[in-house]
Order: C-alpha cells, then structure tokens, then sequence
C-alpha cells in the first residue's frame, strides 16, 4: 500500500506507479466523489451525462407516427437494398 500527504494548499501527490498503472497523464480531470469510505477519484467523462429527452429534441418528426409493422418492413427494405437482395 501506497501513501500520500496532503499539501497545505490541499492537494494530493498519486503516486507514479499508480498513475502509470490507469494510464493517468498531467492535466486529466478527475472527479472526486464521497463514499462512505473515504474518497474515489476517477477520470472525469469526456462528455456530461445527457438523457435521451435531453438530445431526442433534434429528432423533430412532425408526421404521423410510424407504426411497429412499418418500421419493420423499412429496416427490411433498407438491409435488402444494402445487400441487393430482390423480392
């Protein structure tokens, strides 16, 4: 087991083995998140966390709505013209 020391300004030295061993370089983010046993660091997604309501608004489709058979028999078409298979 490693240890560290917290610095006066708060920060904390990972070691380099264990820097080396996740492949963390200078400048990464890390998030820092509370557990009940201490604390966890880990690499910071390179993108928020979105729902699919908060990226579906692009999708705007003002038609009717399609039904299950017609959505099927459309991804048929479409696997048959990319293969060019015939009826």
């Amino acid at each position: 087991m490693e240890t560290t020391k917290l610095s006066s300004k708060g920060q904390v030295i990972i070691p380099k083995q264990i820097r080396d061993h996740h492949h963390w370089d200078a400048g990464l983010e890390l998030e820092v998140i509370e557990t009940e046993e201490g604390i966890l660091l880990k690499p910071k997604a390179p993108f928020d966390t979105t729902s699919l309501e908060d990226v579906a608004g692009c999708l705007k489709y003002r038609g009717k709505a399609k039904s299950s058979k017609e959505i099927e028999f459309a991804m048929k078409k479409a696997v048959k013209k990319a293969w060019n298979v015939s009826d």
